[in-house]
């Protein structure tokens, strides 16, 4: 008996730590959500716990700063799909209050420096609504059909510049 309140008074500071700096979602805020429990809402938590606290663990991450993610979209829109995620939770585009515009705009500067470190002519930075988003979690698509050839290599610049950035690598 217990050991059993010993895991769920650990498993509560646990939770506590780990969604501390997350919205309330409806998993967590019944009262008055309008979407109790959506798929939306729940890959939104989740996208919540893993932008905020596991950031470096995530795949797909060719760039960050101590404010956004890039990452490699796994089912690319097109030839060139990134996406650029604030590491603040924020619902969406129609929720930003003034603490969240440091982070807005640190997703739009590291989309500028994709755009011109790969020299994007054609390319659009798109966001979705609440009516429209699969994750309820405000990120950004970069997204271009560009035939580029360098691209790999371009990502694989910024992917070290960031880790080297971070303390995460040596200089080459």
């Amino acid at each position: 008996m217990a050991t059993a309140i010993f895991f769920l008074l650990f498993g509560i500071v646990i939770g506590g730590w780990m969604f501390a700096r997350s919205q309330p979602r409806s998993l967590i805020a019944l009262k008055g959500c309008d979407h109790c429990l959506s798929p939306a809402d729940l890959a939104g938590l989740l996208g919540s716990l893993g932008m905020m606290r596991f950031a470096d663990s995530l795949p797909f991450v060719i760039a960050e700063t101590d404010k956004s993610v890039v990452i490699k979209h796994p089912f690319p829109y097109a030839r060139i799909h990134y996406t650029i995620v604030p590491k603040k939770d924020i619902k969406d585009i129609g929720t930003v209050s003034d603490a969240d515009w440091t982070y807005v705009r640190d997703a739009m500067e590291v989309a500028q420096v994709i755009i011109d470190r790969a020299r994007l002519r054609a390319y659009r930075i798109m966001t979705n609504g609440p009516g429209l988003q699969s994750v309820t979690y405000l990120h950004f698509h970069l997204i271009s059909n560009e035939k580029r050839t360098d691209i790999p290599a371009i990502e694989e610049d910024l992917a070290r510049e960031w880790r080297e950035r971070a303390g995460l690598a040596s200089p080459s």
